[in-house]
């Protein structure tokens, strides 16, 4: 199969790769729904809860103390998944990046055109003022993270009860809708409206790259674990 993708990859003008917690959990990143996922830990508040609009701002230290302990990672290093889209980015075969990630590690790899449908952990800003701040001016921070004007830094993240930024979904669509092979990685494709995306893929190669099978009418389907997929790409 990984021979079959790379036949793609190489007849492919302009690829769109659209990906997911899968990307990311073999650098280390939990995800949120498998077995052993955050959503099946324990914790005072369900973590779909926590991770709300409502709650970030009525129990910042709650938000916060999850957040430090969950989702940030600043030990993580990008995977070979990460490092061959970048590659393929270089020599203009990938025109695009559409993650749900929030965790940074495709711009760490050096990735361009990267959009980030869930925000990310690497921009922050002011409630109040709107001042921004980057993720070690967060580290740093020992109490909760409180801007110089008093007001509450909240990360450029997209919490439940919050629209998705409307020009990074219009942008994806664009993309999309342009690419003559989606590549969909390490994603159930069951967060909407992120996951709609791929309906307005009008392209040649539908290629689904994840660990369990998805019921989805696609080119190529490889049920294997995305980082090893990946590392056997010759391009």
């Amino acid at each position: 199969m990984t021979e079959e993708l790379n036949r793609i990859i190489n007849e492919s003008n302009y690829i769109v790769f659209f990906g997911g917690a899968g990307v990311s959990t073999e650098s280390g990143v939990p995800d949120f729904r498998s077995v052993d996922g955050i959503y099946n830990q324990k914790y005072d508040f369900p973590p779909e809860v926590i991770l709300s609009h409502n709650f970030f701002f009525a129990k910042p230290e709650e938000f916060y103390k999850f957040y430090f302990d969950k989702l940030v990672n600043p030990d993580i290093l990008p995977n070979d998944c990460h490092k061959k889209l970048k590659e393929l980015e270089d020599i203009g075969k990938l025109k695009a990046i559409i993650t749900q990630n929030i965790d940074g590690l495709h711009e760490q790899a050096g990735s361009k055109n990267v959009i980030t449908i869930h925000g990310t952990i690497n921009k922050n800003y002011c409630t109040k003022c709107n001042k921004e701040y980057n993720l070690n001016d967060m580290l740093s921070f020992k109490d909760l993270p409180t801007c110089s004007c008093g007001g509450l830094i909240k990360p450029d993240v997209v919490l439940y009860g919050e629209p998705l930024n409307n020009d990074n979904y219009m942008n994806a669509i664009k993309y999309i809708s342009k690419a003559d092979t989606l590549i969909v990685g390490g994603t159930s494709l069951n967060v909407y409206p992120a996951a709609g995306l791929i309906n307005y893929f009008r392209g040649k190669n539908l290629v689904i790259i994840n660990k369990e099978k998805l019921n989805v009418n696609c080119t190529l389907q490889i049920n294997e674990p995305i980082g090893k997929v990946f590392s056997k790409i010759k391009n």
